[in-house]
């Protein structure tokens, strides 16, 4: 199934309501900023998917920070977007009540449960996130949010060989500050 520009529209005004007041981190962007961002990562990846169900991808990558980020709960996103949408975004939100090393493999976890365009999501999403890092962030922050990347690529790359490769390149090109250098 193809994705729509009406499914599109309706998720990112939802999202976009969702976050309202939100900044990227880092940044004096509004957070929809994020979302267009990855949204566009997975249309992009969905021309080499033919078979993939690009409303699903696309929905999913527009929501997926929104029971996470927002007071958006899984009701919500489920009686507004359906079934699998809202499952698809309930795995893409960490469960903030484990610990911060058990939230990724939890989250993976439950991603490689749903279709593989929720897995596809993540993948975009992380590419989108490995842009230079917040100037605050420490050289250990960086290489354990690198790492982290390598776990989601490694996880998850079998989902999308375009996003696997592109989120590959990121990791590698992803700039780590040296003890002196900040960003």
């Amino acid at each position: 199934m193809k994705w729509t520009p009406e499914g599109y529209v309706k998720a990112l005004n939802f999202a976009s309501d969702a976050h309202k007041g939100q900044l990227v981190p880092g940044t004096d962007r509004p957070y929809d900023t994020h979302l267009a961002k990855v949204g566009m990562e997975v249309i992009a990846a969905l021309q080499t998917h033919p078979e993939a169900d690009g409303e699903l991808a696309v929905q999913c990558a527009l929501l997926h920070d929104s029971i996470e980020d927002t007071a958006v709960n899984y009701q919500s996103v489920e009686s507004n977007f359906g079934e699998a949408v809202a499952k698809g975004v309930l795995a893409l939100t960490k469960d903030k009540t484990l610990s911060k090393l058990a939230q990724m493999q939890d989250s993976l976890r439950r991603i490689l449960e749903q279709p593989r365009e929720v897995a596809m999501v993540k993948l975009a999403d992380r590419i989108t996130n490995l842009a230079p890092p917040p100037a605050h962030w420490t050289r250990e922050k960086c290489i354990a949010y690198q790492l982290e990347a390598e776990l989601i690529w490694a996880e998850l790359g079998h989902a999308s060989e375009v996003l696997a490769a592109r989120l590959r390149q990121k990791i590698m090109d992803y700039p780590i500050p040296t003890e002196r250098t900040s960003f």
